[in-house]
């Protein structure tokens, strides 16, 4: 975030160092793992390596590709373009490239690896619901992760996870399991159960960056612009029209929901410690807390 004019955020920098070294130290645990197994693991490895190539190079393109959003010039979209430019530049970071989603769900997200590569993209649904004021802070919000290199982040610290997942997979589909190591318990079994443990750690590390994030950037955003008031009345908006979207229409852009502005998911249905967002209540605590420090 160095060189932009977002406030800085210590508890998120110590964040996303300790949530690396701890899936760096649970990767090599794994990989010792398998050799001390006898597995060969160069080919799950250079899959998992090819995706994670894929997802951190093309992110952009494939966000906007799965949400059916295409980028928009200045003459087609001319206010949102200027809530961009005038955001962009308050914060001191290169304008990142403009998209519209042509659907109802009203949401937001930021892709890209880096500030160069960025797009923000918002659908129909939440420009036709939200007024300029809320409209900006959802944008702000957008743009403090672009700063964070959030998206590059995630990216990396979802490999091992993809790792550990094609591994299990790997010992179910090609009858590896029932391979024994002396008179022990068959290898495929242990793999198995590692790669699950391994698996399960790397969710609940990325989960918990991943709640910590969006609460930075929305601290960030709100700070930006000065009106934490306006970010809290997009996101009390933005949940409440969520919720009355039926469950079938929300599916196909469930994958996708740890990129957005507010998850494509019913707060009931979800467990706070396997959330991609922190609950609403505690965005709008934070958010009120700085209202208070700003009136100060």
């Amino acid at each position: 975030m160095a060189g932009t004019r977002f406030a800085p955020d210590r508890g998120l920098t110590l964040r996303m160092v300790a949530t690396m070294f701890l899936l760096g130290l649970i990767y090599v645990l794994f990989v010792a793992a398998l050799i001390a197994l006898g597995v060969r693991a160069l080919v799950v490895l250079a899959i998992a390596g090819g995706l994670l190539f894929v997802q951190y190079f093309f992110s952009d393109r494939i966000a906007l590709f799965a949400m059916q959003g295409h980028e928009v010039s200045p003459q087609q979209a001319p206010e949102l373009h200027a809530i961009v430019d005038r955001l962009a530049a308050l914060a001191g970071i290169p304008k990142p490239r403009v998209a519209i989603a042509d659907m109802d769900l009203p949401n937001a997200f930021a892709t890209g690896r880096n500030q160069r590569e960025a797009v923000v993209c918002v659908t129909t649904g939440l420009l036709r619901r939200l007024d300029a004021s809320e409209l900006e802070g959802v944008i702000a919000h957008e743009l403090s992760h672009v700063a964070h290199r959030d998206v590059a982040v995630m990216t990396i610290a979802s490999f091992l996870g993809v790792v550990a997942g094609l591994m299990t997979r790997f010992v179910m589909y090609t009858g590896f399991g029932g391979r024994r190591n002396g008179n022990g318990p068959p290898v495929g079994l242990i793999i198995f159960v590692v790669s699950g443990v391994v698996y399960t750690l790397s969710f609940l590390l990325t989960r918990a960056l991943s709640r910590y994030r969006e609460l930075a950037a929305d601290r960030a955003g709100a700070l930006l612009t000065q009106r934490p008031s306006a970010l809290a009345s997009a996101l009390t908006k933005v949940s409440g029209e969520i919720a009355r979207i039926p469950t079938e229409d929300l599916r196909a852009a469930r994958p996708f929901s740890s990129f957005f502005f507010a998850p494509a998911l019913s707060r009931q249905s979800v467990v706070t410690l396997l959330s991609t967002h922190p609950p609403l209540e505690r965005r709008l605590e934070q958010l009120a807390q700085i209202s208070r420090e700003l009136g100060r």
